[in-house]
């Protein structure tokens, strides 16, 4: 593996995903977390699958303007939504899934699929869940 270019940390306390707390190091992000109503919890705080669709929602953005930029294409109206839902396994354990809604306006079908393609090939938390959870990604254009 390559040198790192950042490392971004963060340290949960408490009862974690159930009323514990989430804080990064350098406090810029600090949330209290609580289980989700429709998982049996008392909602009213963040959750771990939110966190990660905003920071795969942020990611893959920011690969869908990188690779409009390289290919000269305006995408400034655009936007990212992440799904990530919770799967409970036949081992009594849980898995992940997930979907990318990436919402362009200005350009073609075509030409979004092929962006919304090659963001997919770039951004980093695409790239480290391929092959380990299901994943669909699609674009809309407005």
């Amino acid at each position: 593996m390559s040198d790192s270019l950042y490392t971004g940390i963060a340290t949960s306390t408490g009862d974690g995903r159930a009323g514990g707390r989430a804080r990064t190091n350098d406090g810029l992000l600090d949330v209290t977390l609580a289980i989700p109503k429709e998982m049996g919890g008392p909602g009213g705080a963040t959750n771990p699958e939110q966190l990660f669709a905003a920071g795969w929602a942020s990611c893959f953005h920011s690969a869908v303007k990188a690779v409009a930029a390289q290919r000269k294409v305006d995408v400034s109206d655009s936007a990212v939504v992440a799904e990530v839902q919770v799967h409970p396994t036949p081992e009594g354990g849980f898995s992940l899934s997930a979907a990318l809604h990436v919402e362009l306006a200005g350009v073609d079908q075509a030409t979004a699929d092929q962006l919304v393609e090659a963001a997919h090939a770039m951004c980093p938390y695409s790239n480290a869940t391929r092959g380990n959870i299901p994943v669909t990604v699609d674009a809309t254009v407005a």
